[in-house]
């Protein structure tokens, strides 16, 4: 797989992404007076940096306020096509991240599941009976410390 040219943003889109990563509520008309735009010329910006896939405007959560009280990251050690596997389990419900990696582990995912009960059973059930997985290590959240989405543009 060749790695995809990455989209070049002038200094103004830069600019609305940064706003946005700040608020993401916030409204086209304050977003056109920081950055030098019309509400229009806004909009129409934000539009394409969604559509192109630079960007998306979502609402994140926290899990333990929807009743998600058990969060970890789990380190699969998989043989045979590990983007297979990473497809399979990016439909899991409870996972809400895939990565492929290089070194100690074959692939990374984070899970998000009500209790521990949840997550043995998403373990030994779903997981580990996995055409490819080997084995895994399951490292427990005990307490989200920092989680930011607001890294800029460069």
């Amino acid at each position: 797989m060749v790695a995809k040219k990455p989209n070049q943003l002038d200094d103004v889109s830069k600019a609305i992404i940064e706003q946005l990563q700040e608020d993401g509520r916030r409204s086209y008309a304050e977003i056109g007076k920081a950055v030098g735009l019309s509400e229009a010329a806004v909009r129409q910006r934000v539009q394409k940096l969604t559509e192109s896939g630079v960007m998306q405007v979502v609402a994140v959560t926290d899990p333990m306020q929807l009743g998600f009280y058990r969060q970890a990251m789990v380190g699969i050690r998989a043989t045979g096509d590990t983007t297979v596997l990473a497809d399979i389990l990016g439909k899991m419900p409870a996972v809400d991240y895939v990565v492929l990696t290089a070194g100690s582990f074959d692939l990374l995912i984070e899970v998000v599941c009500e209790n521990d009960d949840d997550l043995i059973d998403l373990l030994n059930t779903q997981i580990r009976t996995l055409d490819g997985v080997l084995s895994t290590e399951t490292f427990v959240y005990l307490r989200l410390h920092k989680q930011l989405y607001n890294w800029g543009t460069r």
